[in-house]
C-alpha cells in the first residue's frame, strides 16, 4: 500500500479540480460537478496523513479505520471526527455478519454513529445498514437515489455529508451498478490531507467491478474512472482504449455471484427482510 499513498499524493490535483466545481451551500445538496472528474483515486488501506501544512487541522480531526469481512472479501470504513465533542462518524459498507463488531468498536472509542452508508446495492452480501439502525438510535441509513433502494437520506452527484466539521463529498461512478457512488474525503485546510476515495467496487486495485447485472455497463465504467492517473497508467483494462475495454468487460465469463439472490432485494430495502410466513 505505501506506492498508492505515494500515487494519492500525485493524484491531488485531480481531486481539488473536482472539489472545485463543487459548491459547500447544504450538508446534502451542491451543484452538479463536470463530468469525467468524479471517481478519483482508490481508497486508502492505511492512512499516512501528514502532521503539519495544508489540511493539518482536519488530519488532527479525523479517525479513520478499516475493517474486513472475509465470507465476502468486504471492506467497511470508519471515520469521524474526533475534534468535535460527540465525535460523529460515518460507517461506510457496513456487512451484516459484522454488525456487533462495527457497534462494539464504535462504543470503545466513544463515538456517535451518525451515517450508515452504502456505496451500492452490493451483490456479494447484505448490508449492515438496516441491522445497525435497529441496534444504535438515531443512525441514519444513506444510499444513493438512482439505487433505488430504500434509505433514510438518498443522495446525488455533488451532495455532501458532514459528520462535526468533516465531510464527505459525493461523486457518482455509474458503471458497475448504475447506483454506484464514490465517497471523497472533503477539500480545504480544515479538512483530511491527503484526500482519500471510497470507491465501494467501482474501482479495485489493478481491476475494476464486473459491468454485467444490476443496470451495469462497461461504457459507463470506462468513463468513471478515466481521471484516475495511476489506474489509467497501469491497470490492465483501463490501460486498453474504450472499445477494447468493453470488449474485455463483456468477455469476463464470471461466476454468477452466489449471494446474490439474497443481497440484492435484501440490500434493495435497506438489509432488513420481512420474515418468511410461518408454517402452519
Amino acid at each position: 500500500m505505501v506506492a498508492l499513498l505515494r500515487s494519492c499524493r500525485r493524484l491531488i490535483p485531480h481531486l481539488s479540480a473536482a472539489a472545485a466545481a463543487s459548491s459547500p451551500s447544504s450538508s446534502w445538496c451542491a451543484p452538479r460537478a463536470r463530468r469525467g472528474l468524479r471517481l478519483l483515486p482508490v481508497v486508502l488501506a492505511m492512512a499516512a496523513y501528514s502532521s503539519g501544512g495544508a489540511g493539518a487541522e482536519g488530519t488532527r480531526r479525523l479517525l479513520f479505520r478499516q475493517l474486513f469481512e472475509k465470507e465476502s472479501s468486504t471492506y467497511t470504513y470508519l471515520l469521524a471526527d474526533v475534534g468535535d465533542p460527540e465525535k460523529p462518524a460515518v460507517l461506510i459498507d457496513p456487512v451484516d455478519r459484522t454488525v456487533d463488531r462495527d457497534i462494539n468498536l464504535i462504543k470503545e472509542l466513544g463515538l456517535k454513529l451518525v451515517y450508515a452508508m452504502n456505496t451500492h446495492v452490493h451483490a456479494d452480501h447484505v448490508t449492515g445498514t438496516g441491522l445497525i439502525k435497529t441496534k444504535v438510535p438515531g443512525v441514519k441509513s444513506v444510499i444513493s437515489k438512482a439505487s433505488k433502494a430504500k434509505a433514510d437520506h438518498f443522495i446525488e452527484h455533488g451532495d455532501k455529508i458532514y459528520f462535526g466539521n468533516l465531510f464527505l463529498e459525493v461523486r457518482a461512478t455509474p458503471g458497475h451498478t448504475a447506483g454506484c457512488m464514490t465517497y471523497v474525503t472533503g477539500d480545504g485546510h480544515d479538512q483530511p490531507s491527503p484526500r482519500m476515495a471510497f470507491t465501494g467496487d467501482a474501482l479495485i486495485i489493478r481491476a475494476c467491478g464486473r459491468t454485467d447485472f444490476q443496470g451495469g455497463s462497461s461504457d459507463e465504467l470506462y468513463e468513471s474512472v478515466s481521471t484516475v492517473e495511476e489506474e489509467v497508467a497501469y491497470n490492465a483494462r483501463l490501460t486498453k482504449d474504450k472499445e477494447t475495454f468493453k470488449t474485455i468487460m463483456e468477455n469476463l465469463n464470471l461466476a454468477y455471484p452466489k449471494m446474490i439472490d439474497v443481497a440484492v432485494p435484501a440490500n434493495l430495502v435497506c438489509g432488513i427482510q420481512d420474515p418468511p410466513p410461518s408454517k402452519v
